[in-house]
């Protein structure tokens, strides 16, 4: 009765914001800046929904004890005059005073999202404005959107996300769909699955079974042919508010209208620039041999000719934008250089050849020129236009006797060898690694850095040895789990650049795996590689996995020795075992090489001999 009686005790009074204060009283002490500046928005379009209470002090001040966000709030607003004065809920005593606070704050118990969301849409229904929904609450008015947004669900859903049964991400995932049959059958498959202990359905696969066909609109083909086309064929949008992603849920007429304006894209491209054909393919891409594959020609713009001093000026504009000193006036005078230097098909080539117009991965048109068909060649090659082809037929070549298992051991040896010679090198390793970063290789890599295991190990060992800092790993025999990252970051550190340094230039080279032959070779060369010094030929590694004529041939080879010499007839007769024992010794035994009486050249060569395409 004594809490009534004060709350019933209790004026409403103008006091004038300059004599109002908050209160210590007030419990609310973590506040969210943006909220507050989001509220005082509010306030000043839609007024003050409910006033502060508050509690006068011996000074005659106010002091705000219920209230502070909108206290706050006004703070902002001084500037507008209807705000100066402001009508606060005055507390009789202290003890009421003491009540409000902590009822207003620390008594009061947040709504369960799902009966937020009725509520909210509820509101919403009856007329009531988003920012008139926020302030009564005392939330954002994104937080009501959000919650407006899940307020169409069915009401299983909904009664779902009361009992636990649904997430607020997975009810969120509901909203993509506007078949409430359906929502309500994946609903139930939802619940099934709890009900058999898997956990239920994510948020992907609800979304998945609710839209199975459905396409993004950042799909390269949703790109190209746009809403408004896609829509005027019958197509409908859909979308995951939450996610902010449009969907076009009829694949079948993007498709069709995709095929479509491609078709018209590229008729209209040959039109356009007098080319005898253009051809729209799907793909989003064509692949390096093409114009192999559909046997067709090709031809190439014909370079164009600067003078002297534009070749001078396009040389000092280059340099400049190699050292990134080139302003936009320059980029724009290179790039009208480079297109003059480039130069363009001429009228001859385009009557005889046509284009290849595809939609890249984002969306954009892009165009393939100078393809030639077959039915076309004679007529391009009497104009002068298409070279005859020089590839005079050839018999196939005979086949390696390095099998891919062997080959693909050699080339892990080769890596092994390049990894082993960059170790010297840190400077090097580093910088071919800001290379790799830097997007300047494309799609090849010089390093595995991400998760990949590097092949430089073959599948026999034996006549193979890398420097230990490439095989022997750190030990941790730690638990992975629930470990003090800070603590064994700062002990880590503790070894000193030096050594962590030395860490760095060894994992890094480690991972080294160049595609590209040329670069390959241009670091081969910067490092000195000596491969033999890796890798010895064996029986077990190679010479027992190739065949005797092979091995016969080689013996041959390395010795300098015609055929039908003794030592070679000799070798010929062994079994294929003792012949890659006996080779195997030829590289690895001394002895041998003495009993043999081989010459300086002869050892020269052996030490220096590679299988076919190792270097």
């Amino acid at each position: 009765m004594t809490n009534q009686t004060q709350i019933t005790t209790a004026t409403d009074e103008q006091i004038p914001f300059s004599d109002l204060y908050l209160s210590d009283i007030n419990p609310r002490t973590i506040l969210n800046d943006d909220a507050i500046v989001e509220l005082a928005a509010n306030i000043q379009e839609h007024g003050l929904i409910q006033s502060p209470a508050g509690l006068r002090d011996a000074t005659g001040k106010v002091g705000i004890v219920a209230g502070g966000r909108r206290y706050r709030a006004l703070a902002l607003l001084q500037d507008d005059p209807r705000f100066q004065i402001v009508t606060v809920r005055m507390a009789p005593d202290q003890a009421t005073a003491v009540f409000w606070a902590t009822s207003e704050n620390a008594q009061r118990e947040d709504l369960h999202p799902a009966d937020e969301i009725r509520d909210f849409g509820a509101m919403e229904k009856r007329g009531v404005k988003v920012a008139d929904i926020a302030v009564a609450y005392g939330v954002t008015e994104k937080h009501v959107y959000r919650r407006l947004a899940l307020s169409n669900l069915p009401a299983p859903v909904l009664d779902a996300l009361r009992d636990g049964s649904v997430s607020l991400s997975q009810a969120a995932a509901f909203t993509i769909s506007d078949d409430e049959a359906l929502t309500l059958e994946v609903l139930a498959l939802h619940i099934e699955q709890i009900a058999k202990g898997y956990g239920g359905l994510n948020d992907y696969t609800i979304k998945t079974r609710l839209k199975p066909g459905s396409v993004k609109g950042t799909d390269r083909r949703a790109v190209f042919v746009g809403e408004a086309d896609y829509s005027a064929a019958g197509g409908r949008m859909g979308g995951d508010l939450f996610a902010d992603v449009t969907t076009f849920d009829d694949p079948a007429i993007l498709d069709e209208v995709f095929a479509a304006k491609l078709t018209q894209t590229a008729a209209d491209y040959s039109a356009a620039y007098g080319w005898k054909w253009a051809e729209a393919i799907t793909d989003g891409y064509i692949s390096y041999q093409f114009d192999q594959d559909r046997k067709f020609g090709k031809v190439y713009p014909v370079e164009g000719e600067l003078t002297e001093a534009e070749a001078e000026r396009y040389d000092a504009l280059v340099e400049l934008a190699n050292g990134d000193a080139l302003d936009e006036e320059g980029t724009t005078e290179l790039d009208a250089l480079q297109t003059k230097r480039d130069g363009d098909f001429t009228d001859e080539q385009r009557a005889t050849s046509g284009v290849v117009i595809y939609v890249t991965n984002d969306g954009s048109v892009k165009v393939e020129a100078g393809f030639i068909r077959a039915e076309d060649k004679a007529a391009a090659i009497e104009a002068g236009i298409l070279q005859p082809s020089r590839h005079a037929t050839t018999e196939a070549a005979p086949k390696s006797p390095i099998s891919d298992t062997l080959r693909g051991d050699l080339d892990r040896i080769g890596t092994g060898a390049r990894q082993n010679a960059m170790l010297d090198d840190p400077k090097l390793a580093l910088h071919l690694l800001a290379f790799q970063l830097c997007g300047k290789m494309g799609y090849d890599r010089a390093y595995g850095v991400r998760t990949d295991e590097v092949p430089n190990v073959p599948t026999t060992e034996t006549g193979y040895v890398l420097d230990k800092r490439l095989t022997v790993c750190d030990t941790d025999d730690r638990s992975p789990f629930n470990r003090d990252h800070a603590a064994a970051f700062a002990k880590f550190r503790k070894r000193g650049d030096a050594k962590i340094m030395d860490l760095l230039n060894r994992y890094l080279v480690a991972h080294l795996t160049i595609g590209s032959p040329d670069l390959g070779a241009m670091i081969d060369k910067l490092t000195s590689k000596r491969t033999r010094d890796t890798f010895t030929p064996t029986a077990e590694n190679f010479f027992g996995r190739v065949n005797g004529a092979y091995l016969n041939d080689l013996w041959s080879d390395l010795l300098g020795l015609v055929a039908g010499h003794p030592t070679v007839t000799n070798f010929e007769q062994l079994k294929k075992g003792e012949k890659a024992a006996k080779l195997e010794s030829l590289f690895a035994d001394p002895a041998t090489r003495t009993a043999l009486g081989l010459s300086e050249d002869q050892i020269d060569r052996i030490n220096a001999w590679l299988p076919e395409g190792m270097a």
